[in-house]
């Protein structure tokens, strides 16, 4: 077997190049491969085009990436609470390829099972299906790049729109756990889309926070096989934060359960 760790984030994204396609794990600022991300931002790598639940947020995560016009296009579900992500799109500064979320899952996971596309009901009778979907605008607000039709087709009587899957050259992702093969074990919530990401990457970069030897993992506790990561970076003090914090008031006169 091969060791795959490297000694730190920056050698880890190294060989990421202008231009490239990125599949990164997380949803909103959790599960985020933020050493990562922040390595390829310190590196000053470019025109990235990334596939990405959301983008962070403006000063965070995929965002610090975004905010410094490193990123050309995001493949996504959620714009969520970046206002830079959305005034980028918006002004022509940045293509956007909207997906629903359940095909955005899908079309990570069948690109790493060797699935070339699959039949979705997701989007039929929408401009998912029909095209015309704005992904690039002019300054002026005018569309540049629109989407275009789909293929659909009826099987049992329900109709199913063909989306293609994505294999992009690199994976970023974060996991809790992983040994010097690549084996990763992700922490609840932060599975999100880290597994999926690591599937679809042709070379997967995996940040973790506990990095064990070889045999300490249950392999039935592994969540992503070995043979899906190319590169392990152990990132044992990351920051994490909290994407919108609501707290409850101790004052008797508020509502119970309400929060802000």
């Amino acid at each position: 077997m091969i060791d795959k760790v490297v000694a730190s984030a920056r050698e880890a994204i190294a060989d990421i190049p202008d231009g490239a396609s990125l599949a990164v794990g997380g949803f909103g600022l959790c599960g985020i491969p933020s050493a990562l991300i922040r390595a390829l931002h310190d590196q000053g790598t470019e025109r990235l085009e990334v596939v990405s639940n959301n983008c962070g947020v403006d000063d965070w995560g995929l965002g610090i990436l975004l905010g410094d016009r490193r990123i050309r296009k995001m493949v996504s579900s959620y714009v969520g609470e970046n206002k830079e992500f959305a005034r980028q799109f918006l002004s022509g500064e940045l293509e956007v390829e909207l997906t629903p979320q359940g095909t955005l899952a899908e079309k990570l996971r069948a690109g790493g099972a060797g699935i070339p596309a699959f039949y979705t009901p997701a989007g039929v009778g929408t401009q998912i299906a029909e095209g015309g979907l704005p992904r690039l605008y002019a300054p002026d607000g005018s569309i540049v790049v629109a989407s275009e039709p789909k293929e659909v087709r009826t099987f049992d009587g329900a109709d199913y729109v063909l989306e293609r899957s994505v294999t992009p050259d690199f994976a970023l992702v974060h996991a809790l756990k992983g040994d010097r093969y690549g084996n990763l074990v992700f922490h609840a919530a932060a599975m999100n889309f880290n597994p999926l990401a690591a599937m679809a990457g042709r070379i997967t970069i995996a940040e973790v926070e506990h990095l064990v030897e070889p045999g300490d993992l249950d392999p039935e506790q592994v969540h992503t096989p070995g043979i899906f990561v190319q590169r392990v970076v152990h990132t044992p003090d990351v920051e994490k934060r909290i994407e919108r914090r609501t707290v409850h008031l101790a004052d008797s006169t508020q509502p119970e359960g309400s929060v802000r």
